[in-house]
């Protein structure tokens, strides 16, 4: 009796089951930097599991600071990618989630065990977003090496090291200074000499002493606008109608289209490319001059910041059989200005 009491004995010494180490453990900090607030991602891999009802705890040392309002809501757990339902307490599948201490956080598992072999994801913070979203975070200890010890009655055991440094933000500045391209394709247009039986069109080259050289519609000059402004631009015209000394022909005060016989002088553009378009009263198939010597309109823009639009300018004048004779001329300026 006494002999078998003995060997007994020593084959339940032999048989104690001892804890396992957690491996692949990590924890990601969103900021090292002492003293600081900081998002925790924590995932490890537990060889023998964590039974129902068991408890896993989180020990934090180095002066780190857990808030007292952090709580469940603060905090996901994933068992394998899955999350699990998270409460103040135990109960039912649901996990107990609790801050016990200024450097410790207990979990307590409801009734689905999680098997050995699986890989457990922790995250802690604002990052916290299944169910609800976290609000609360961990402040980090000074600067040095902080632990993060694992422990409880699930059966395995582990600790990992974060550095903490004094400042692990790097402040990197840049200037993109503001850009705005503009380009006017032609200086001089021409109309040649003007007739009252259709209308003449200006084009960019000088015809000489030809009437109405160009009696189809077309495009005298273009303009070109970009910018990097967040308001875009604007493109303004300014000058006066077609004047000889005291004698002008009439410009159109709205969008009109061509009536031969009968003094006008327009002008309309068409946009392409970009973010650019044509303001009224010059985008429509009529024609249009507003501005005069003294008062600028504006006649393009963008709202926003924008690759080359191209703007194509056609110009118009018809006269009529009492338009006095002489030499016209007009000297038009165009402005584009940087929204910046």
């Amino acid at each position: 009796m006494i002999a078998l009491v003995v060997v007994t004995s020593g084959i339940m010494n032999l048989t104690k089951t001892m804890a396992a180490s957690l491996t692949s453990m990590s924890d990601t900090v969103t900021n090292l930097s002492a003293a600081t607030v900081a998002n925790h991602t924590i995932q490890f891999t537990t060889p023998t599991g964590i039974a129902a009802g068991a408890t896993l705890i989180l020990t934090f040392d180095n002066s780190t600071s857990i808030p007292a309002g952090l709580d469940y809501t603060d905090v996901d757990l994933k068992d394998d990618g899955v999350d699990a339902t998270l409460n103040s307490t135990a109960a039912g599948t649901a996990w107990g989630v609790a801050r016990t201490s200024v450097t410790v956080i207990t979990f307590t598992n409801g009734s689905t065990a999680v098997t050995g072999g699986s890989v457990v994801n922790i995250e802690i913070g604002t990052n916290a977003t299944s169910g609800s979203a976290g609000d609360q975070q961990i402040t980090n200890g000074s600067a040095g090496t902080t632990t993060l010890s694992f422990s409880g009655t699930f059966g395995d055991s582990g600790v990992l090291s974060m550095p903490i440094i004094t400042n692990s933000i790097v402040a990197i500045s840049a200037t993109v200074l503001p850009t705005i391209s503009f380009t006017i394709s032609d200086n001089t247009i021409y109309f040649g000499n003007l007739r009252t039986g259709g209308p003449c069109f200006a084009q960019g080259s000088d015809p000489g002493n030809v009437t109405c050289p160009t009696q189809a519609e077309a495009e005298a000059f273009n303009m070109t606008a970009a910018t990097n402004g967040t308001g875009g631009y604007t493109i303004s015209a300014q000058g006066a109608t077609l004047t000889s000394n005291a004698n002008t022909i009439t410009p159109n005060a709205t969008n009109q289209a061509s009536n031969p016989g009968n003094e006008q002088f327009g002008m309309r553009a068409t946009a392409t490319s970009g973010s650019g378009a044509v303001l009224a009263p010059f985008l429509a198939s009529g024609f249009a001059w507003t501005p005069t010597a003294t008062t600028p309109v504006n006649m393009a823009s963008s709202s926003v910041a924008t690759t080359t639009t191209t703007y194509s300018v056609r110009y118009i004048a018809n006269i009529s059989p009492t338009t006095e004779s002489g030499s016209y001329t007009a000297s038009h300026t165009y402005i584009a200005t940087g929204n910046f």
